[in-house]
C-alpha cells in the first residue's frame, strides 16, 4: 500500500539504485536507456507524492500533523539513521583522499572537524526528549520535490545527448560519462532527502552530499582549472557547513531535540534566547555559502567550467536552491531580528552587485552564472525580511528561476556544441542561423525579466513590500539591480535578433530538444497557472508558517489538516491584500500571456508562404549587397562590425568584484559577530 513514508523512502533510495546501475552499464546506448528510465521514474514518483499530498493528506495514516504539514518516520527508520551516519564518514574519507591527492590538506581539516562533531553528538550526546519523527512534508517540500524531480530529470534526459556531443567536440578530455550520470542520480537522492527531512543530523548529511556531488562534477574534466575551481567550491561550502555542526551541538546539549521544526519554533517564539540567536545565524551562514552570496560567489562562477548539464542542474535549478529552501524554512524566525537584517542586506547587496558584474561579461555561461547569483540574492533578501509578501515573492522567484535558468543553460550548451562558441558576440543573428535554439533561449530570457512572466511579478512584489517597510537601502538595491538586469538581458537578446545571412548546422539531438521545449512549456504553464499556484500552494504555506510559529500553536497534535485549511480560509480575507494579485491584475497578465503566444503563431501561419525580399541597409557608404561590407567615401572597402558595449571599465570584475567580496565579508562577519556577542552576553 502506498503511503507518504514509502513514497519519500522511494524518492531517496531509487535514485541511488539507478546510480549503481548506470555505473555498471557497459555501453553508451544502455546507459542512456537507464538514464531515461530513471528520469521517468523520478517524475512518476514526484507526481504520485504530490497527488497524495494535495488530494489525500486528510486520509493519511501513521502521520502526525504539526500545523504546517505532516511528520512521520520512514520504513526501517533506524537503517536510514545508520546510513546517514555512514554517509558522513564516507564523505569525509572521499574529501580527505582527494585533498591529499591534490595537496589541499587544509580542506580535509574542515571536513574532519564537521564530521567529528556529528559523530561525537551521535555517540556521546544526550538523547532527545520525546519522540523525534525524522521526516516532514508540507507545501514548501512539495514545491521543491517538483523542481528536483521534473526540472532535474529533464536535465538528465537532455544530458544524454549533450554529453555525447560534448565528447565529440572535446576529445582532449577523458570520457567519464558513467561517473557523471551516477553522480547526478546520487545528487537527486540527496536533494529529495534534504527537502523532506526535519532531522537536523540527516539534513546535514544530505546537505554535504550535495556539496560533494557538486565538487566532483565541477572537476569532471580534471584540468588544472577544473581542479582549482572544484576545490574552491568544496571549501567554501564546507565553511558554511560548519554552521550545521554548531546547530547540531546546541540541538543536543541546549535544546534537546534534533527536530528542525521544533528548533524553528524555539527560535521564533523565544527571541531572547541567546543560543537560539547563534543557531539561527549559523544556519543562515550555511545557506548564504550554498547560495553563493558575496563573499562566496566565486565558487559558483568557477563551477561554470563543468559540462553544461551540471551547471543547469546543480548550480542553477536545484543545489543552490537548497540554501534558499533553508532560509525559507527558517524565515519566520528571521523576521524582525538582527540576524534577519544581516541576511537581507547580504542578499540585497549581492543582487545589486552581481547584476552590475553581469553587464561586463560576454561569455554566455558567465552571464547566466552572475544572473543566478543575482537572483539568488533577491530570494535570500526576501527570506531574510520574512514577511508574508516577501516569502510569497521568494517562493515564486525560486519556481520561475529554476525553470527559466535551466532552459537558458541548456540552450547555451546546445549552441556551444553547434557553433563551438558560447560568446554572446558570436550569437549575432542566431534566430536565423539556429532558430529553434534561439527561440528557446529567448523564452528563457523573457521568463527572467519581462512582463507578464512570474520573475517580474515576484520582483515587483518584493519591491512593494520593501517600500511598505520603508527599507530605503533595499529599495535602492532592488531598483538598480533590476535596471541592470534589464540592460544585460536586452543586450544579449539584441544579438540573437540581429541580421546574419549565414546558415548553421544544428547538431542538437532530439532528447535535448525534448527537454528544452518541455521547459518552455512548463514556463508558460506555470505562468498561466500563477493564480492557482498562489492561492492553493504558496499562500497556504506562507500563512501556515506565519501562524504556527508566531502565534504559539505549533505542534498541537489535536489540530487536524482539515482544521488547518479552515484556519487558512478564515485568515485569507484579512491577509490576501498583502499579496500583489488582484482580479484586474490577473486578467491583464493572462491576456498578455495569451497575446505573447497567439500573435507569433498567427503571424507565422499568415506569412509562412510569403516570398521574402532582402533589404539592403544603409551602412554609411555604398552597400556591396551582403549587409556586411561597404565602400566608404574615399572608395575604400570596409567591413561592418557590430558589437555590444560591455562597460568593462566601469563594471568589470577587476573594478568591483574584490570590493563586493570585502563588503560581503563585513556583512557576514557582522551577522556572526552579533550572534556570538549575544550568546556570550547571555552566558556571562
Amino acid at each position: 500500500m502506498l503511503s507518504m513514508a514509502n513514497l519519500i523512502a522511494a524518492l531517496i533510495v531509487i535514485p541511488l539504485i539507478f546510480a549503481v546501475l548506470i555505473a555498471l552499464m557497459p555501453s553508451d546506448k544502455a546507459r542512456g536507456i537507464v538514464v531515461y528510465a530513471g528520469g521517468v521514474i523520478n517524475i512518476a514518483l514526484v507526481l504520485c507524492t504530490t497527488y497524495m499530498w494535495v488530494f489525500k493528506r486528510n486520509q493519511l495514516s501513521n502521520v502526525t500533523y504539526d500545523g504546517s504539514g505532516i511528520c512521520f518516520n520512514l520504513p526501517f527508520n533506524d537503517v536510514f539513521n545508520f546510513l546517514t551516519l555512514a554517509g558522513d564518514l564516507i564523505l569525509m574519507v572521499v574529501i580527505i583522499a582527494l585533498s591529499f591527492k591534490y595537496h589541499k590538506k587544509i580542506i580535509a581539516l574542515l571536513s574532519i572537524i564537521q564530521t567529528c562533531i556529528v559523530m561525537w553528538v551521535e555517540v556521546n550526546g544526550p538523547h532527545p526528549k520525546g519522540e523525534q519523527l525524522s521526516m516532514h512534508f508540507d507545501w514548501l517540500s512539495c514545491i521543491m520535490i517538483l523542481i528536483i524531480g521534473i526540472v532535474g530529470s529533464l536535465i538528465a534526459i537532455y544530458a544524454v545527448g549533450y554529453m555525447r556531443g560534448y565528447h565529440v567536440h572535446h576529445k582532449e578530455f577523458a570520457d567519464r560519462r558513467k561517473f557523471f550520470f551516477s553522480m547526478i542520480f546520487v545528487f537527486y537522492a540527496a536533494m529529495f532527502g534534504l527537502v523532506t527531512t526535519q532531522h537536523i543530523m540527516w539534513l546535514e548529511c544530505f546537505w554535504e552530499t550535495t556539496s560533494v556531488c557538486s565538487f566532483l562534477l565541477i572537476g569532471y574534466t580534471k584540468t588544472d582549472e577544473a581542479i582549482t575551481n572544484c576545490f574552491r567550491a568544496l571549501w567554501m561550502n564546507l565553511v558554511g557547513g560548519l554552521g550545521f555542526a554548531v546547530v547540531i551541538l546546541f540541538s543536543a546539549y541546549k535544546f534537546h531535540s534534533f527536530n528542525m521544526n521544533d528548533l524553528i519554533y524555539t527560535f521564533s517564539s523565544d527571541i531572547s534566547n541567546t543560543a537560539a540567536t547563534l543557531c539561527l545565524a549559523a544556519l543562515a551562514f550555511a545557506a548564504i555559502s550554498k547560495t553563493a552570496q558575496f563573499p562566496f560567489s566565486k565558487w559558483l562562477l568557477g563551477a561554470m567550467v563543468a559540462p553544461t548539464p551540471s551547471s543547469a542542474l546543480l548550480h542553477s535549478a536545484t543545489m543552490v536552491k537548497a540554501g534558499v529552501y533553508l532560509l525559507l524554512r527558517i524565515s519566520p524566525a528571521l523576521s524582525g531580528t538582527k540576524v534577519g537584517t544581516c541576511v537581507y542586506l547580504v542578499g540585497g547587496f549581492t543582487f545589486f552587485a552581481a547584476s552590475l558584474l553581469a553587464i561586463s561579461q560576454s561569455d554566455g555561461k558567465k552571464v547566466l552564472a552572475y544572473s543566478t547569483i543575482s537572483n539568488l540574492g533577491l530570494m535570500v533578501a526576501c527570506a531574510g525580511i520574512g514577511t508574508v509578501e516577501t516569502v510569497w515573492a521568494a517562493m515564486f522567484l525560486m519556481i520561475f528561476h529554476a525553470i527559466s535558468k535551466s532552459m537558458c543553460f541548456q540552450a547555451v550548451g546546445a549552441i556551444e556544441n553547434s557553433t563551438h562558441s558560447r560568446d554572446i558576440e558570436d550569437m549575432q543573428g542566431l534566430m536565423r542561423r539556429l532558430p529553434k535554439l534561439a527561440l528557446i533561449l529567448l523564452i528563457g530570457m523573457v521568463g527572467m525579466y519581462l512582463a507578464p512572466f512570474g520573475m517580474l511579478i515576484s520582483k515587483w512584489a518584493a519591491l512593494k513590500s520593501m517600500v511598505d517597510a520603508s527599507s530605503t537601502i533595499m529599495v535602492l538595491f532592488v531598483c538598480f539591480g533590476s535596471a541592470s538586469t534589464m540592460f544585460y538581458w536586452t543586450k544579449w537578446m539584441s544579438k540573437l535578433l540581429g541580421t546574419n545571412e549565414e546558415k548553421q548546422n544544428d547538431v542538437t539531438e532530439k532528447n535535448e530538444y525534448i527537454s528544452m521545449f518541455t521547459h518552455a512549456g512548463l514556463a508558460i504553464c506555470v505562468c498561466l497557472g500563477l493564480p492557482i499556484i498562489s492561492s492553493k500552494v504558496v499562500l497556504p504555506h506562507v500563512l501556515l508558517s506565519q501562524f504556527w510559529y508566531n502565534y504559539g500553536i505549533y505542534g498541537q497534535a489535536s489540530i487536524s489538516s482539515k482544521d488547518t485549511e479552515s484556519l487558512i480560509m478564515g485568515s485569507f480575507d484579512t491577509l490576501k491584500t498583502l499579496v500583489p494579485l488582484n482580479e484586474n491584475n490577473l486578467r491583464t497578465m493572462i491576456f498578455m500571456i495569451i497575446a505573447i503566444i497567439i500573435v507569433p503563431v498567427v503571424t507565422y501561419f499568415l506569412t509562412r508562404n510569403t516570398k521574402t525580399k532582402p533589404v539592403i541597409g544603409y551602412m554609411n557608404g555604398i552597400n556591396t549587397g551582403d549587409n556586411k561590407h561597404f565602400t566608404d567615401s574615399f572608395g575604400g572597402e570596409k567591413e561592418l562590425h557590430v558589437s555590444n558595449w560591455y562597460m568593462d571599465d566601469y563594471f568589470g570584475e577587476k573594478k568591483i568584484f574584490t570590493p563586493s567580496v570585502i563588503i560581503g565579508v563585513i556583512l557576514n562577519l557582522s551577522m556572526l559577530g552579533i550572534a556570538l556577542a549575544t550568546w556570550m552576553g547571555g552566558v556571562l
